[in-house]
């Protein structure tokens, strides 16, 4: 509903301004002799989608880096929470009475809750 709100006023906009300019217009390619006639609006907003869609690629090839970057730096998160997993809990095969080694008077690290991304 709300794009439709936001993209309602523009189509308006842009509709007006292309029955408002339907003069005809020479275009031609300079060191060409290709010439094309057309109209007014339908050239304006050729030329301004193109440059839409170039700026949108330059953009999307300028974000390559960060993104391997950060799908790096996921991978290396998920493999240090599970070291700690594999630090913090007790090995499942000792119960709690068959515990080798001397007993400790440290707090049980068992509770600690597992690390988690954003969500």
């Amino acid at each position: 509903m709300l794009r439709a709100l936001l993209l309602l006023p523009f189509l308006i906009l842009l509709v007006a301004f292309a029955l408002s300019n339907q003069q005809p217009v020479l275009l031609s390619l300079w060191p060409t002799d290709f010439t094309l006639q057309a109209p007014l609006s339908i050239s304006v907003l050729v030329a301004a989608g193109l440059f839409f869609f170039l700026g949108a690629l330059f953009v999307w090839f300028g974000s390559v880096a960060a993104r391997g970057r950060a799908a790096r730096a996921e991978r290396r998160a998920a493999a240090l929470e599970a070291e700690l997993r594999a630090v913090v809990l007790p090995p499942p095969a000792l119960s709690k009475g068959a515990r080798s080694g001397p007993a400790s008077s440290a707090p049980s690290l068992a509770r600690v809750p597992a690390l988690t991304g954003p969500k």
